[in-house]
């Protein structure tokens, strides 16, 4: 409901949040399903009677798949609709047809007709079910319409099977009920349903006859049809609710009941994750599905047992539930401390299916559950008949059991033979309590390295072994004083205690080290993303990190525009198919590959990495073992790395980003400042260039000769004052771009400044000009390069000095320098503008003309030739440009002319 200020006024948020829902919603595409409580009820024709109306009034309806079943009214409204060609499968000598994905996604109508959802696929298509197919056909932005039986929603699972005695195999995720805009419900009595299985209209004759005594039973179809008007219902009261949030309408409501399941490896928890899941859609509650790790309980874990706990918990995952896992010696006090965290309200755990005597033993996670839970509500779920019989641990986290191995015990009784063996060698020199004290610590010593099980066993023989040689009479288990007895069982229950604390130690331990080496792992991925800047040194991070840590070989690939590439080399080889994977788990944000629901028989697994819900990149590992990620400890690891990794690449896209906003930026402003600064510059010498010649070329102007020349000159200094600028922008690029290339060659350096001084004589004409050169100054240098400094800075100079002001020009060389300097008497340089003023475009005094580029060219070609150039104010006035030059090596030598030649 929306929230409300204390003014009664909207909250802002919330409306918000509203509109962004509302936004969310309208640009998705639409999923509608047609739901029968059995088949025969008329899904598929109403579905086809719907389109058919749809394309009269002008939407384009594609049919994906409908089964017509050899109905000749269904198959007569198929006329009209456009079909898509079905995809044809080779499979065990025969070829099936399936829905061809890629042509729907390909032709993309708006509206795409597949029948039954919960078809499975043809192995080696590329998703397992047909509703996969739909679902990512929705994510194309493809509206579908689907019809769907209410034995095939996963969560009734089980519920159909108790009232029908058929175990359904094709389901389909509550998710896909919960993700559809609008429910149909195709509700039929049940007499019209068996009327249309006798007359043929539903299945064969043959197969009909089977039906009517099976599964079409009445009371079955009443129950099927109570559970589809119920499924139903709550899909429309969750549209209710939506409605009445959107609207604002305000209400009172009871506090949120919140649901927690205890999933184990037992058969039995399947059953009771799907009761919690139903428990939780008819509260309308959200729900989590929860796991112990006892110490080291996954150092006793059949390979079999974690394989079907990872099952579970990928089912509670699938159903919507949050999975989370617990490490802790006692289960119920865990459990209850994270029931208690989260606020939740009932918790479901599955009835106990093993004796009673291990409760004696291991104590009873269901009894410890109910004694604490408090206000929390427990609901005791009763397994199948045929997992209680497999079951072969608690559902609720009790000890598993392992294969029956004899050398542990065997090597547990080695230090109750060594304390008999101490016993009867001191026999004379201790008294009976000390050889008790004995067998004690050779009961932790097995306790510490075999376990349980082992010491237990000591415990049982120490006392028989005490009994026997150490108690008279000798060498028989006859007792004669009854104080015995008492020390028997003090001696017992002293070693059940040791054995038990110390294996508790023991496991603590394991646990411990376990959790120390996932923790330190998080931590070394974390510190080495740290330091890695770019995509390509994140893949490489992520590619060691992880084969470090599970032993599998693993690359990071992000999207390119065909598909998916590497930003880092690898050694790992993938094949075509491991980059379809890698690109579905990309596009989908989805997990894809071996043992999940979509591409399972692939060799990699791919976990898209998410961050600020965009996929920036897909994870794809080659699982070693392939069992490997079957063990929930390991997978949460693997998340927790993927995350890590998500935020890490996340963070150098956004940096990458950043500057290339920062680069555009930094171009628009370069593109501004240059139109800006050479348009007048251009503009002012093409202008007085043709306002003169268009005057030259006037025959009713009366021009006298010096008139002519004058006209003439002013025609060629502005075409001068234009080709510098037009040869200052060339420059620049050729300096920015980095195709500026120095030819060095010996020179003198009186050579150059001469030179620079002859090209500008007109412009320096009216000044003093003071030229200082060593004798003999020589350096490697592009004389046509430097001569081109030389002319800017003599042009800088006369164009921001008073006319009439010296311009001194030095030069010379030191050691391993050659310097250049050119100084002028003008009104020097603004403090802190120094080094600006040789960036591009930027001009000292925005009163004189010029582009701004002298400055920053003679920057560009004095540092391509290795050296360096700055300004610094004179005392008295003006500024001196001093630039220095690297001499390496000897200048040549010049022959001199022989006497007398």
């Amino acid at each position: 409901m929306s929230k409300r200020d204390d003014d009664g006024r909207p909250d802002p948020d919330a409306l918000l949040a509203r509109v962004r829902a509302e936004e969310r919603h309208a640009t998705r595409a639409k999923l509608r399903l047609w739901l029968g409580a059995s088949p025969g009820v008329g899904k598929t024709y109403t579905m086809l009677e719907n389109a058919q109306r749809l394309r009269r009034e002008g939407v384009d309806v594609v049919i994906g798949v409908v089964e017509t079943h050899g109905r000749a009214e269904t198959a007569a409204l198929l006329e009209g609709l456009e079909e898509l060609p079905r995809r044809r499968v080779p499979y065990r000598g025969r070829t099936l047809t399936e829905l061809d994905l890629d042509a729907a996604l390909a032709r993309a109508p708006q509206v795409l007709l597949l029948d039954e959802l919960a078809h499975t696929n043809v192995p080696g298509s590329r998703h397992a079910k047909r509703w996969q197919d739909a679902m990512e056909l929705l994510d194309a932005g493809v509206e579908v319409h689907g019809t769907l039986n209410v034995q095939h929603v996963e969560s009734l699972n089980d519920v159909i099977a108790q009232i029908t005695h058929v175990r359904v195999r094709e389901t389909v995720p509550d998710a896909l009920v919960e993700r559809a805009d609008e429910i149909e419900l195709i509700d039929v009595p049940p007499e019209v349903v068996l009327e249309r299985l006798r007359e043929g209209k539903v299945y064969v004759p043959d197969q009909a006859a089977r039906a009517a005594e099976g599964f079409f039973r009445p009371g079955n179809l009443l129950a099927l049809r109570e559970l589809a008007l119920r499924l139903t219902a709550e899909h429309v009261d969750a549209e209710m609710r939506a409605w009445r949030h959107q609207q604002g309408i305000a209400a009172t409501w009871p506090a949120r009941e919140r649901i927690m399941v205890c999933v184990g490896p037992s058969p039995a928890s399947a059953r009771v994750v799907r009761a919690a899941r139903r428990m939780a859609a008819v509260l309308r509650a959200p729900w989590m599905a929860a796991y112990v790790e006892k110490g080291s309980q996954s150092h006793f874990l059949s390979d079999r047992d974690r394989t079907r706990l990872a099952a579970h918990l990928m089912l509670a995952e699938s159903l919507g539930a949050e999975v989370v896992g617990l490490a802790g010696e006692r289960p119920a006090e865990a459990l209850l401390a994270l029931a208690r965290d989260r606020n939740v309200s009932r918790i479901v755990i599955g009835k106990p299916a093993h004796a009673r005597w291990r409760d004696l033993i291991y104590g009873s996670l269901l009894n410890d559950l109910i004694r604490g839970s408090g206000d929390i509500d427990v609901h005791v779920i009763a397994g199948d008949g045929a997992a209680r019989d497999e079951a072969a641990v608690d559902p609720g986290g009790g000890p598993p059991r392992r294969a029956a191995d004899g050398a542990p015990y065997l090597w547990g009784l080695l230090p109750v033979a060594l304390s008999t063996i101490i016993g009867a060698l001191s026999r004379d020199y201790l008294d009976l309590a000390d050889v008790a004290m004995a067998y004690l610590v050779g009961i932790s010593v097995t306790a510490t390295f075999l376990g349980r099980g082992p010491s237990l066993a000591a415990s049982v023989a120490s006392v028989a072994a005490f009994d026997f040689f150490f108690v008279p009479p000798y060498f028989t288990f006859t007792v004669s004083d009854l104080r015995y007895v008492f020390t028997f069982a003090v001696m017992l229950c002293a070693g059940v205690l040791i054995s038990s604390l110390t294996n508790r130690v023991r496991e603590q331990s394991r646990a411990g080290r376990e959790r120390e080496r996932r923790t330190a792992a998080l931590y070394a991925l974390t510190r080495a993303l740290a330091g890695a800047r770019d995509a390509e040194a994140i893949a490489r991070v992520a590619a060691e990190q992880l084969d470090e840590v599970f032993e599998s070989p693993a690359v990071l690939l992000v999207g390119a525009p065909h598909g998916v590439t590497c930003p880092a080399p690898s050694a790992l080889e993938l094949s075509e198919a491991d980059r379809t994977v890698a690109r579905w788990a990309l596009e989908h944000h989805r997990p894809a590959g071996r043992g999940l629901d979509t591409l399972a028989g692939a060799r990699v697994i791919a976990m898209p990495l998410l961050a600020e819900g965009r996929a920036r990149g897909a994870l794809t590992i080659v699982p070693r073992p392939e069992t490997r990620f079957d063990d929930p400890g390991q997978r949460h690891l693997l998340d927790a790395f993927v995350a890590q990794i998500a935020l890490a690449l996340e963070r150098a896209q956004l940096a990458d980003e950043a500057q290339r906003a920062a680069l555009r930026a930094e171009t628009e402003e370069i593109r501004s400042s240059l139109l800006s600064s050479v348009s007048h510059d251009l503009r002012t010498p093409i202008g007085t260039i043709l306002g003169t010649s268009t005057a030259l070329l006037d025959p009713s102007a009366t021009l006298d000769v010096g008139e002519r020349d004058e006209l003439v000159g002013v025609i060629r200094d502005e075409s001068t004052r234009l080709a510098r600028l037009v040869s200052n922008l060339l420059d620049m690029t050729r300096v920015e771009a980095g195709t500026l290339e120095v030819k060095k060659e010996w020179i003198p350096l009186e050579e150059v400044v001469g030179s620079a001084l002859a090209r500008m004589a007109e412009e320096l004409r009216e000044r003093e000009v003071e030229v200082v050169v060593a004798r003999d100054a020589m350096a490697p240098m592009d004389p046509v390069l430097l001569e081109q400094v030389l002319v800017n800075l003599l042009g800088n100079a006369a164009k921001h000095t008073p006319a009439g002001t010296p311009i001194e020009v030095r030069a010379g060389t030191d050691s391993d320098r050659a310097w250049l300097e050119v100084a002028d008497r003008g009104p020097g340089i603004a403090p802190g503008l120094e080094a600006r003023i040789f960036d591009k475009f930027f001009r000292g005094d925005a009163r004189t003309s010029g582009a701004g580029l002298g400055l920053a060219i003679c920057r560009g070609i004095v540092v391509a030739h290795g050296g360096a150039i700055h300004a610094a104010n004179r005392a008295g006035g003006g500024v001196t440009f001093r630039l220095t030059l690297p001499v390496e090596g000897a200048p040549p030598v010049v022959p001199t002319e022989p006497a007398g030649a």
